[in-house]
């Protein structure tokens, strides 16, 4: 849907997604059923608006019958609250190899056909076929598809990071997801100047982020460049320059205008 000033917005669950108003989701790495239930309750207990469950850190993440009964008590716990699922590989910061490939495609297509989840989050540099299909296959379930990108050693060029967010539009994303890492100042200039020109060419939800203590200040100035989502971290945090569930809650509300 699009508000009146022609941005496009993404309700999930009662969830807008949009210009101006940055939600906070809070991670989950655990590596067993037991840990990710720990860790569910934990993040629960502060009250986020998603639920980030890094699926690249289970370790039966493959194994059909354990993935089930594992979401569907997570579920369970989460109640109303949204639940992105991310399946990050480690050329972007995750716990899986690229050699995985056509186990991730089919896993996600389970996890879409069995409408395992609210959101998902899909990596844009990926076989471009495979992509489009699990992205027909989420917006067939009624499933969000927030498209990433990750750069954890370097900030692109202005031109390039709003290139990538761009192709993440063509290619159907309803949220379009670029994180970088600061060098320099400069650098997260860059990544807000990007963020804020794809805002307003683009009209859609953005999630942008420059990571490490650098970065910090891109989590939660999203309501003023065009970011519409926060990481933040309950115990471990799952990306460099993580701010607490409480501090950027208390920032994000310090920055409304």
């Amino acid at each position: 849907m699009q508000s009146q000033t022609g941005q496009q917005e993404v309700k999930v669950k009662g969830i807008v997604f949009k210009s101006g108003s940055t939600k906070i989701a809070v991670p989950i790495t655990g590596d067993t059923t037991e840990k990710i239930i720990q860790e569910a309750h934990a993040a629960v207990a502060v009250k986020p608006d998603v639920i980030e469950w890094r699926i690249d850190f289970y370790r039966d993440v493959f194994n059909p019958s354990d993935y089930l009964a594992t979401v569907n008590a997570l579920r369970k716990i989460l109640g109303k609250i949204v639940l992105l699922t991310t399946f990050r590989t480690s050329s972007e910061g995750g716990h899986r190899s690229r050699k995985d490939d056509q186990k991730y495609f089919s896993l996600i297509s389970r996890i879409l056909r069995g409408r395992l989840t609210d959101v998902v989050d899909i990596e844009l540099n990926r076989d471009q076929y495979q992509v489009a299909h699990l992205v027909q296959l989420a917006h067939d379930q009624r499933i969000a598809v927030i498209m990433s990108n990750h750069e954890f050693e370097q900030t692109p060029p202005e031109v390039e990071i709003r290139s990538r967010l761009e192709k993440m539009k063509r290619a159907g994303a309803d949220i379009a997801k670029i994180a970088v890492m600061p060098q320099t100042p400069a650098d997260v200039l860059t990544l807000l100047n990007a963020t804020y020109k794809a805002h307003q060419r683009l009209k859609l939800p953005l999630i942008t982020m420059a990571m490490g203590d650098l970065g910090k200040v891109t989590r939660i100035s999203g309501s003023i460049f065009g970011s519409v989502l926060s990481f933040a971290a309950v115990g471990n945090a799952s990306a460099p320059g993580q701010l607490s569930v409480s501090e950027s809650r208390a920032d994000l509300e310090s920055l409304k205008f």
